[in-house]
């Protein structure tokens, strides 16, 4: 009888475990907005046969020279890409858990170009899985990159 218990226990939080994780997954944004603003960014799905954190088919790695990582924890990874005219430019984010990462433009210059790593954690406090994600995401610059240095930066923040 007290093993019956244990059992019908461990069912139930199975149960419920399986619940929380399945109702995480759908809990982001359905789509992307129809047009995006200069600056904003747009956390693509990694392309068929990419791996996370490699630089699409369609891109041109940016040399790193021309990265200033300087504003990254040290194990962010620092892959750089420009797509097209070199107008839109590509970076690695990464997240984890319930986090959630975007990029932005915080500035273009002659000289360079700042773009910073934002990941957003939930206010409440809520289960979440232990993993670590690199996501591609992209930003849209006014002009072509050209060789001007992407100085990269990242923060998380709480939303």
């Amino acid at each position: 009888m007290r093993r019956m218990g244990t059992v019908v226990g461990t069912g139930v939080l199975l149960l419920v475990m399986t619940a929380c994780g399945s109702a995480q997954l759908g809990s982001g944004s359905a789509g992307s907005p129809a047009t995006l603003p200069t600056g904003s960014s747009v956390s693509e799905p990694t392309p068929p046969g990419v791996a996370p954190g490699e630089i699409p088919p369609d891109g041109k790695p940016v040399a790193l020279s021309k990265i200033d990582t300087n504003g990254l924890v040290a194990d962010h990874p620092k892959t750089v890409w420009t797509q097209g005219d070199g107008r839109t430019v590509g970076v690695v984010g990464q997240e984890g858990g319930c986090g959630k990462v975007s990029a932005s433009v915080l500035s273009q210059a002659a000289d360079s170009v700042k773009i910073e790593l934002l990941e957003t954690l939930p206010l409440e406090k809520k289960m979440c899985t232990m993993d670590i994600r690199f996501p591609p995401l992209t930003v849209s610059l006014d002009a072509p990159l050209g060789d001007r240095t992407v100085v990269l930066s990242s923060r998380q923040e709480q939303k």
